[in-house]
């Protein structure tokens, strides 16, 4: 009898577990988008097109609040690439209990052609065959210069520091903008550069701001994996490169993150490039 009882408690508790389950489902046609930020078009002269943005806003973000945040740009920023993590990331390290980065606005440039938007004019004739679109990384630089910086600042609340994120030829443009037009950014992050490129010419050219003369204070953080001895020696040249100026000014990290490869190493490093530059 005593076992007669027990299974019937059970069989009681299932039926009501299951009922309970029942009264809270919910109704499909109730579900409500998850939102992580807002999509925008800007049309550029420079580039001849328009371009898409990928736009996540911190947690409290108003545009009637007097308070005013950081802007993150995002190379390789399409949805289907590095948007969602990074986002991710930076509302992570604004959770209180983290706090490693202050609430930042994040700006992913979407993607048209990276192997010409990244990239400077190669010497190399095979190269030139192989991607005829190549080399115009000028024009992606003015691009976000003349228009998306202004548009950024005219529509968001933003209060003038800024941060590039760029990985492989992403990094090869971040560089190119460190060494040619430093002051467009502030933190530069710098994830496994394929400084390689036209015969790795880049690491030849003398940075724009003289010694002991930058007008402001710039960090730069450079990862690398174990992605092969031309990139890894490569990334090392650029950080002696920069430590080699003396400027007080410039703050500079290399890591060698030895478990990581070109495929894994992106969003670790970011993280750590975070709490480098931890203010």
């Amino acid at each position: 009898m005593r076992s007669i009882s027990i299974i019937y408690t059970l069989l009681s508790f299932c039926t009501c577990a299951a009922f309970a389950q029942k009264k809270a489902s919910i109704n499909p046609s109730e579900n409500q988008p998850f939102i992580l930020g807002v999509t925008a078009s800007i049309h550029s002269i420079e580039l001849g097109e328009t371009r898409v943005l990928n736009i996540y806003l911190p947690e409290g973000y108003s545009p009637d609040s007097s308070a005013t945040y950081p802007v993150i740009y995002l190379l390789d920023g399409s949805a289907d690439e590095d948007f969602i993590h990074i986002a991710g990331l930076v509302q992570y390290c604004n959770f209180p209990w983290v706090n490693i980065l202050p609430k930042s606005i994040v700006v992913g440039i979407a993607n048209v052609d990276r192997r010409r938007d990244f990239t400077f004019p190669t010497t190399i004739e095979a190269d030139k065959k192989s991607y005829p679109t190549t080399g115009k990384s000028m024009e992606f630089i003015a691009f976000m210069e003349k228009e998306l910086q202004p548009y950024i600042e005219a529509n968001y609340k933003t209060n003038g520091h800024k941060t590039i994120i760029g990985q492989s030829l992403g990094g090869l443009l971040a560089t190119e903008i460190l060494i040619k037009k430093p002051l467009l950014f502030r933190d530069y992050i710098i994830i496994s550069p394929s400084l390689w490129w036209d015969k790795e010419s880049l690491l030849s050219v003398q940075p724009a701001i003289a010694p002991a003369q930058s007008p402001q204070k710039t960090r730069i953080y450079i990862g690398v994996g174990k992605e092969g001895e031309i990139m890894k020696k490569d990334a090392r040249r650029l950080y002696r490169k920069f430590k080699a100026l003396k400027d007080k000014n410039i703050e500079i990290r290399y890591e060698y993150l030895s478990r990581e490869d070109h495929a894994t190493i992106f969003h670790l490093a970011v993280y750590n490039a975070f709490k480098t530059m931890r203010s």
